[in-house]
């Protein structure tokens, strides 16, 4: 990849050369001596070299695709190498085509194709440009200043909602980030020009519908509320902030359209600086709840923002407990987070309870559960006044958040507590065990194991078991753990009367199945709600090694009808399981022709469903109907020529004792049923037979 890179940075070099001997003696000088910084260090000099206009708009654009926030599409490049920093006016024609641009750039810049932006040839261009410093003098000041220039400007001002221009999303969305990195006080009038007529600017749109989404812009009719202070609070933007308080003629509490203060932005997002430039003026309330009754308290916890925190933990005036109107404190959404550190800043606090319940009834050590943040539920579980096995509203302690988020190191931690209940049932009826075998977590399986009180025959609300669980899923592991117990029940029925193995049969999950079948304790018949048994499961499943699992058991009933008179063979031959068909056709205790309570048998189901395979191996039996009659007068070949199915009903034509023209209840043939249906290569193999009554013209 490099040595591409350094051919196609020296191409016009090379192509200097006037005869093919002295190029090839070039290129192995580019390949063999110079270095990929070397090559953009001479690509850099030819940019520079093009002089006046050229030169300075390569480097301008290589500065914004280096230092931009985010991609640039080619229009918002093109737009803003094109304004001139402090002017009022955008003017189009001083936009440059993106051709233009890519020609300066000597081929340091290409456009991405898919995503229509623009970038650097190769990442380790950016490494380059970065960390030759004096290639750009203040890049972030620029762009944020060219931003500024274009809110500011004319065209932008007139814009409405409704309205769109190049440039908008990127200078609304950005230049406040670039500004937080490089302040310049050209910049800091900028800023002030523009918030001194913010009011109804679109960019305010444009970057709260971002931030906050477009719900509540719709929701709230608008956003009308946000001023400069509140834009530079957000940002962070201290001296833009201190300069906008020293006019003397804003609101420095005020609240916006979300119910959001400039001192609860500034919290929110971290900024220190902000954050103490607020606290120092007595006007300023530091525990005001906004949106939600969230103080800024609330909000720097829950994002994480350490500094923050302790500036406002310094306060008298603050209260670092206090609930928002879903009753969440501020420890409960830091430890949702897992914000650690601030945790651990509350929990030093006499005056928070780390154990709280919210509007559902849910704890701090609940969410930190759910989320899997250990070292947060350590920190809680280390407290004498965390309960750790406290239910929320739903009957759901945290070492269920936990299982259910998957974080088995978590459950751990909870399951080495002598005080939190292994079995307790949730409102959805799972069970810490339960969801265990479910998802296969040993380690987990093997602490409850080791508990007293834990029941292995534990049930949840639909009566399975944790072997139930383990087998359907084919844990074969878990399975084995809990076998090892004595007290393990491996044939203990659900709700619905299946076993562990018929859901292991079922599923197909052979190595539980032979761990489960080597116990004497299995019932191989049982039935189930539906009157089917494991190898009912397993044949309608297609499951082929697990049929010849159990088939290879004594006393096993391969042919035990379900409650609608379907044996295995039959759901096998519906489903096209050719594999399984041929295991139990080798049996003598399985009648293949067998009618349901709706008098179809096996080789209908299969002709309906055009499995030709399944349809030939039945017909080679002596003691199968291959014109059997079904409750609506139906035939294996009126099925399978009602479906287009063309070589079914062949190899049904080649059987001497199939009446073609046969009808049904309805007096509708195989033929007429294939007409219907438009199936006309059908009707016209079944036209050949010469015992076919074709009926009145037209048909």
């Amino acid at each position: 990849m490099f040595r591409f890179l350094l051919v196609s940075l020296n191409l016009d070099t090379v192509l200097q050369e006037t005869t093919i001997h002295r190029r090839r003696e070039r290129l192995r000088a580019i390949t063999d001596g110079l270095t990929l910084e070397d090559a953009y260090g001479a690509t850099l000099g030819r940019i520079k070299a093009q002089g006046g206009q050229k030169s300075s708009l390569g480097m301008t654009a290589l500065m914004w695709i280096c230092y931009s926030e985010r991609p640039l599409r080619v229009e918002e490049l093109c737009q803003a190498l094109s304004m001139e920093i402090g002017s009022e006016d955008c003017n189009d024609d001083n936009v440059p085509s993106i051709r233009t641009v890519l020609s300066c750039c000597q081929g340091l810049v290409i456009v991405d194709k898919e995503g229509l932006t623009v970038r650097l040839i190769h990442y380790t261009l950016q490494e380059y440009l970065t960390s030759h410093r004096n290639l750009f003098q203040s890049p972030h000041s620029t762009v944020a200043e060219t931003c500024l220039t274009y809110l500011n400007s004319k065209q932008v001002m007139a814009l409405s909602n409704s309205q769109h221009s190049p440039f908008l999303e990127y200078s609304s969305l950005y230049w406040g980030a670039h500004m937080k990195k490089e302040l310049t006080d050209r910049g800091k009038n900028l800023a002030l020009k523009l918030f001194n007529r913010y009011q109804h600017h679109i960019s305010i749109e444009v970057l709260l519908e971002h931030t906050l989404g477009r719900y509540h812009r719709v929701h709230i009719g608008g956003f009308h509320n946000f001023t400069g202070l509140h834009h530079a609070s957000m940002f962070g933007l201290v001296e833009v902030a201190r300069a906008l308080i020293e006019m003397n003629d804003i609101d420095i509490n005020g609240v916006d359209d979300v119910g959001a203060t400039p001192f609860i932005w500034a919290a929110s997002n971290g900024h220190e600086g902000v954050v103490q430039l607020l606290l120092g003026r007595e006007d300023v309330d530091p525990d005001r709840p906004g949106g939600g009754d969230r103080t800024p308290i609330s909000w720097a916890a829950g994002n994480g923002h350490e500094a923050v925190v302790k500036l406002l933990l310094g306060r008298e005036d603050v209260s670092p407990d206090r609930p928002d109107d879903r009753n969440r404190t501020p420890i409960s959404l830091a430890a949702e987070f897992g914000h650690e550190a601030v945790v651990d800043l509350l929990l030093g606090r006499e005056d928070v309870n780390p154990d709280m319940p919210d509007g559902g009834g849910r704890t701090p050590v609940s969410f930190a559960a759910e989320h899997g943040h250990e070292a947060v539920v350590k920190s809680l579980l280390g407290r004498e006044d965390v309960h750790p096995d406290r239910p929320d509203n739903s009957d759901r302690a945290p070492i269920l958040w936990a299982i259910w988020g998957g974080h088995e190191a978590v459950v751990r931690l909870f399951l080495e507590r002598e005080d939190v209940t292994p079995d307790r049932v949730d409102r959805s009826g799972q069970t810490v065990a339960s969801c265990a075998a479910r998802d296969g977590y040993e380690e987990v399986m093997k602490l409850l194991l080791e508990r007293e009180d834990f029941d292995p025959n534990g049930a949840d609300w639909w009566k399975r078991t944790p072997i139930s669980w383990a087998a359907e899923n084919g844990h074969e592991s878990v399975v084995k753990l809990l076998l090892g117990r004595e007290d393990a029940n491996p044939d203990r029925p659900d709700t619905w009367d299946r076993t562990p193995i018929s859901y292991a049969a079922g599923y197909g999950h052979e190595t539980v199945a032979k761990l489960l079948l080597e116990r004497e304790d299995i019932n191989l018949n049982r039935l189930d709600r539906w009157g089917r048994t494991p190898i009912f499961w397993a044949a309608d499943g297609g499951k082929e090694i697990t049929v010849k699992l159990l088939l290879g058991r004594r006393g096993i009933d391969p042919d035990r009808p379900d409650n609608y008179s379907r044996t295995p063979i039959s759901r096998a031959a519906e489903n096209g399981h050719e594999a399984v068909i041929k295991l139990l056709l080798e049996r003598e205790d399985v009648n293949p022709d067998r009618p349901d309570e709706r008098d179809r048998t096996p080789l209908s189901w299969a002709a309906e469903n055009g499995y030709e395979a399944v349809v030939e191996l039945l017909l080679e039996r002596e003691d199968v109907d291959p014109d059997s009659i079904d409750d609506g007068g139906r035939t294996p070949i009126s099925w399978a020529a009602g479906n287009g199915y063309k070589a079914v009903v062949k190899l049904l034509l080649a059987q001497e004792d199939v009446e073609s023209h046969w009808p049904d209840h309805n007096g509708q043939t195989p033929i007429s049923w294939a007409a219907e249906n438009g199936y006309e290569a059908v009707v016209q193999l079944l036209r050949e037979r010469e015992d076919i009554d074709l009926g009145p013209p037209g048909v």
